[in-house]
Order: structure tokens, then C-alpha cells, then sequence
């Protein structure tokens, strides 16, 4: 018997219905059993009250969703769980067996009911993205039918045809790293992708400094030199940028821009440093301001109980498992490691509930049409910098990045584009004891033995030496007379990989047995830069014609062994220098399509995400200038 597909759909709709009503009932069962002092009922009243329950938020969850909407950025956030809550109290407030009186112990019943079923939602769900994919598709539906002006049709709009790109990054993924994984078996998306032959995947090197900013100021506006580094300081004004700050992510930008990034045609940026000029910025850094009214994925995922309820509960449960993670690592005495407590226990369920919301801003841009969709998730990143890039509980946060993406791709079907998918990262991350843990102190301290007035700028392994009192840059000249034992100092310490300062005839690079000099590769005695590859020169030569770069930029050492680093801040993953796999970022992308740019680089890879752009339709090639011919 063929089964049409309106009645498909019915069956999904009584399916999902009648496990509603069971997790409902259940919820309230245990909720009335742990409140102390109710009386017990029997199971007719009980079902009263799950439909009562139903009702109650058939009618007041759209008209909360309209506030949502209407508010917006934080108030959305607050209103998103007060929705659960309000819809609980109103029911059992009206339950006609009155079993729960007085306002706050109806609160303290509803907030508990809203967490049981939290909890019970996610066991139901344990393995699978069906419950999120449902609602994502049930948004993405209203904004298609919305657009269409079809707000009362209940029919399926066709899925479009014309083209579109989504990026996804996965920040901090190491080529490496990914490979393995998949040969694990424990990226099936990504593998299945890999071996049906629809993608292909490949590396691309980052260059210095190797940081998200950096990266994303190439990969969105093609000016990765304008950030020499995760934070810098900037002797002109006397101010220290820090580039995840919005203040001064707003000024960095206003410097990258030339109104013809990535994302200029229409674009999307979600949840990245800077918008690459995009025609909607949804929690951009740069931008400082989370959705506002138009965003109505935002508010649906706020109102939703499967959406920033559900997230909140969960998130508890995230630092549980963190506090277990950290606890087995002191027993085991895992090295390296580094403490995992204090703010770090917030941002464990923070990248989750950022992850989430992410997915539901993509899926509502999507079913609007938008040309191109550029949007980072950061889950892998942070855990792998405190638990280590290639730790199981940080294997954990990349495997549930590939499955949001099978939910991305189940998705595309309901979207107003054909969309291709690209996925690449930014960076990937070096494992290591830190540098204070491996030499008893950290290098703020050794500089200051060196020179009294010296400020230090880390960004993971990399550190830049600002010598304040001078207006401009110095040269080694300068610096050897203001203080005679800094370079010689900071490059025979055992920790120092290698000093970088402007020499009379062009950057130098010294280590403890010899010196480079960048410009021409002239290697006196031992060279300083074999232990780190052989993109270590063009890299530091690059680095060194970055905007405000510090008069000395200073690379801690690798073990030639086991090829970690040492980050100057208290991180056993890390990147921001070189040394390991923090520089071997990835890109997968569909295997016909060709790659025309040699990958160093982020502005290369700008270039490369341009010419697919071209080649879909999305952008206009760029206008060669014409060359006046003189005639006679």
C-alpha cells in the first residue's frame, strides 16, 4: 500500500502529539510526587490535566512569541524560559482538582516540571537530532510560507533550485585532528560526505599569527594583516586591543572593510569575530548586539521547549560532566593539563547553548534565501583548550559537530536555495605543558628580570615585547642599548624557541645557537626555525609587516619529540604561534569543484571563496582595471 505523503505527514503530527501528551503526563506525575504536601490523584485527573496543560500553551505560547519577537536580544532570552514556566503555573493554576495553591509554590512546581521534562525530552532523544530537526523545519516552513505570503497553507513549499553557499567553521580543528577522526569512524557525517565522493577535503596553512581574528580577518575581508595577534598593543594611542572585545572588535573592523568582503551580496555572519561586510550580522562580535525583531529564529528557539529551556537544563548537566572530566584527570595525573574550573565551567554550557542557537539562526536563514551563510562554532575550540586538542572529552564536542551538520543537511531540503555546504576551520591547536609549568615562572617574569618597562602580549605560544616609553617601533639597535641583555636574554632561555626584532638589515630571527635572517635566509650557526617547518620563514617575515607588531615577537620552543608547545597563557591547547598542528588548518569542500589558489594563508582562502562565488552565480566577478596604452 503506498502511503501518500499528506498522510505521512499526519502520522508524524499524531506521533509527535501522542509523545507529548506521554511526556507531559509523566512530568506532571513526577512533579505532584516530589511536591511535598500534595495530595495524591489518580490518573483521570492527572490526564485532565495534560490537556489542560496542552491547551493552556496552544493559546499562550504564540501570544509569548509575539513578545519575543516584538523584544528581542536579552528581553527574548528572559522570556524564553519565562514562557515554560508561565505555561505550567497558568495549568495548574486552572487544574480543577486545585491540588497546587499559593503563587510560589506553583512557580517552584512549574520550574520543577520545566526541568523534568528537559531531562526526559533528552533521554527520549539520546543519539538522534530528530526533535530538533522537527522544530527547525517547522520555522523554517513559517518563514518560507510567511515570505510566500501562504500564512494559513499547510502545504509543503518545493524545495528551491537556485544556488547558495553555507560555511560552516569549526574553529580550532586541526587538519590532522579531522583526518583521524574520520578514519576513526567517529565523524560519520563528514566521512560519509568523504567517502560517497561528494567532498573532498584538504589542508590550508595559516600563517601568524595562527587566531581566530586573524584568520577570520582574511578569510571575510582579505586583510589578515591588519591583526598581529589574539590582543596587541598599540603605541600610537597607548591602548591594548583585545580582538573578542566588541569595542575594539568595531575598530578592527572599520580598518579591514573596504565594503567588498566575503559576505558584501546579501550574506549572513553568524557568531563570528567580523561581518565580512554581511548585508545581517547575528551575534557578530564586531556588531556587539544579539538578534534583534527580525531575527525569528532567535525567538523560536527562546520559545520553544526543545529551544533555550531545554538548553539552560542541560547545561547544568555540562558542567557536571565537566567537574568529572577534570576530576578524572588529576586521579589518572594526565599531563599535561591545566586547571578547569572557575570560568571555564561557564563556557562549557555556554557553547552549547550557542551551538544550538546557531543551528536555529542557519535553518531560519536558509529558509529565507539568504546567498551566502558564513557561521562559526566555537564547541571543539574552547574544550580543547583546557582538556587538550586530541582528549576524549574534546572528540566528544567535534562528534556533535558533525552532527550538526547531518542536521544541516537534512535541513536543506526545506530551504529557499539549493545550498552547497563547505566546511573549513580557522586554526587548529598544539598540545602542551604550559610555559610556566614546564620553567617555574611565566614570561612576564623573565622579561622583567631582563627590562623594567617592557609589556608582554601573549596570544597562546606567540608573545610580543612592547617597550612603552618609545613612541615607534624599535629596531635591535635601540633595543640592545635601552637593554643590553633582552634579546640575548629572551633567546637563550630553554624555554625560548625564537626572538624576532628589526636588524639593520631586515628582520632577525635568534635562537640560543644562531640566528636567520628572514630577508634573504642567511642561517648563522643553528638555525632557529628547522624545529618549526618549513613555512616558518615566510611566516615570520610576514608577520613582521603586520600593523602593530611589538618590537620583539617572542615563539616558545617545541620538544622535537613530541612536537608540543608551550603557550604562555595558562592553556594546554593552544595557538596564536608556531609549533605542532595549531597552524594546519582544514577545508572540505564538493569534489568537482576546483581549487585555483595555492592555500597559504587566509587571504588566500578569501580569494578561493570568492572565485566559488563567482562560479555559483552569487557575486559578480571583480572588474580587471584597464592599462592606458600610449599611443604615438
Amino acid at each position: 500500500m503506498v502511503i501518500s505523503g499528506g498522510v505521512r505527514a499526519l502520522l508524524r503530527r499524531a506521533r509527535a502529539v501522542l509523545r507529548s501528551a506521554l511526556t507531559t503526563f509523566v512530568v506532571l506525575t513526577l512533579t505532584l510526587w516530589l511536591m511535598p504536601g500534595v495530595a495524591a490523584s489518580d490518573i483521570v485527573d492527572t490526564l485532565g490535566l495534560v490537556v489542560l496543560v496542552a491547551v493552556v500553551g496552544a493559546v499562550l505560547r504564540p501570544l509569548l512569541l509575539v513578545g519575543i519577537t516584538a523584544l528581542g536580544g536579552w528581553a527574548a532570552m528572559l522570556l524564553g524560559v519565562v514562557t515554560q514556566i508561565a505555561v505550567m503555573v497558568v495549568a495548574l493554576r486552572l487544574d480543577p482538582g486545585n491540588r497546587i495553591s499559593g503563587l510560589p509554590t506553583l512557580v517552584t512546581a512549574a520550574i520543577l516540571a520545566v526541568i523534568v521534562a528537559a531531562l526526559l525530552d533528552w533521554m527520549a532523544d539520546a543519539g538522534s537530532d530528530d526533535t530538533f530537526v522537527r522544530e527547525a523545519r517547522r520555522l523554517m516552513r513559517g518563514v518560507r510560507r510567511r515570505a510566500a505570503g501562504r500564512l494559513i497553507s499547510l502545504r509543503r513549499l518545493p524545495a528551491g533550485t537556485e544556488p547558495g553557499l553555507l560555511i560552516i567553521q569549526l574553529d580550532g580543528v586541526a587538519e590532522p585532528v579531522l583526518r583521524w577522526a574520520i578514519r576513526a569512524g567517529n565523524l560519520p557525517t563528514l566521512g560519509d560526505w568523504l567517502r560517497s565522493g561528494s567532498h573532498t577535503a584538504r589542508g590550508w596553512h595559516t600563517g601568524l599569527p595562527s587566531t581566530t581574528p586573524a584568520s577570520q580577518a582574511g578569510i571575510l575581508h582579505g586583510a589578515s594583516r591588519q591583526i598581529p595577534g589574539f590582543r596587541w598593543y598599540e603605541k600610537e594611542t597607548g591602548k591594548l586591543m583585545v580582538s573578542n572585545r566588541p569595542r575594539d572588535a568595531a575598530i578592527i573592523e572599520s580598518r579591514l572593510t573596504d565594503g567588498q568582503g566575503l559576505l558584501r551580496d546579501g550574506g549572513v555572519s553568524i557568531s563570528n569575530a567580523f561581518s565580512g561586510d554581511a548585508t545581517t550580522s547575528l551575534l557578530t562580535i564586531s556588531h556587539a548586539a544579539l538578534p534583534g525583531r527580525t531575527a525569528r529564529g532567535w525567538a523560536a528557539f527562546m520559545a520553544s521547549p526543545y529551544g533555550f529551556t531545554r538548553a539552560l537544563v542541560l547545561g547544568g548537566a555540562e558542567v557536571v560532566t565537566e567537574l568529572h572530566q577534570a576530576r578524572l584527570q588529576r586521579r589518572r595525573n594526565l599531563q599535561p593539563r591545566v586547571s578547569r574550573s572557575g570560568a571555564f565551567l561557564a563556557l562549557r554550557p555556554a557553547s552549547m547553548l550557542l551551538r544550538d542557537v546557531n543551528i536555529s539562526l542557519v535553518s531560519e536563514q536558509m529558509a529565507r534565501g539568504a546567498p551566502v551563510i558564513y557561521c562559526d562554532l566555537v564547541d571543539y575550540d574552547e574544550v580543547a583548550h583546557h582538556a587538550g586538542p586530541a582528549r576524549p572529552e574534546s572528540m566528544r564536542q567535534l562528534e556533535s559537530l558533525d552532527r550538526m551538520l547531518g542536521v544541516l543537511r537534512r535541513l536543506t531540503p526545506e530551504a529557499a536555495r539549493r545550498y552547497h555546504l563547505v566546511v573549513l576551520s580557522d586554526h587548529g591547536q598544539s598540545q602542551g605543558p604550559t610555559f610556566r609549568q614546564r620553567h617555574g615562572e611565566t614570561l612576564e617574569e623573565v622579561v622583567g628580570r631582563l627590562a623594567d618597562e617592557a609589556l608582554v602580549v601573549s596570544s597562546g605560544n606567540l608573545s610580543m615585547v612592547y617597550l612603552t616609553r618609545f613612541p615607534h617601533r624599535l629596531r635591535q639597535a635601540a633595543i640592545e642599548h635601552a637593554h643590553p641583555a633582552l634579546i640575548s636574554g629572551l633567546a637563550g632561555h630553554p624555554g625560548v624557541g625564537v626572538v624576532v626584532v628589526q636588524g639593520e638589515d631586515g628582520p632577525m630571527a635568534y635562537g640560543s645557537g644562531g640566528s636567520h635572517r628572514l630577508r634573504d635566509g642567511v642561517v648563522v650557526g643553528l638555525d632557529p626555525l628547522t624545529p618549526y617547518g618549513p613555512h616558518a620563514r615566510a611566516d615570520l617575515l610576514r608577520h613582521q609587516s603586520a600593523a602593530h607588531v611589538g618590537d620583539l615577537v617572542v615563539i616558545s620552543a617545541v620538544d622535537p619529540a613530541t612536537q608540543e608547545v608551550s603557550a604562555f597563557e595558562e592553556l594546554v591547547g593552544s595557538h596564536g604561534g608556531l609549533g605542532g598542528w595549531q597552524t594546519d588548518a582544514m577545508l572540505v569542500h564538493p569534489a568537482s569543484w576546483t581549487v585555483s589558489h595555492d592555500l597559504d594563508g587566509p587571504d588566500a582562502v578569501h580569494r578561493q571563496l570568492v572565485d566559488w562565488l563567482v562560479m555559483l552565480g552569487l557575486r559578480k566577478p571583480e572588474a580587471v582595471p584597464l592599462v592606458a596604452v600610449e599611443t604615438s
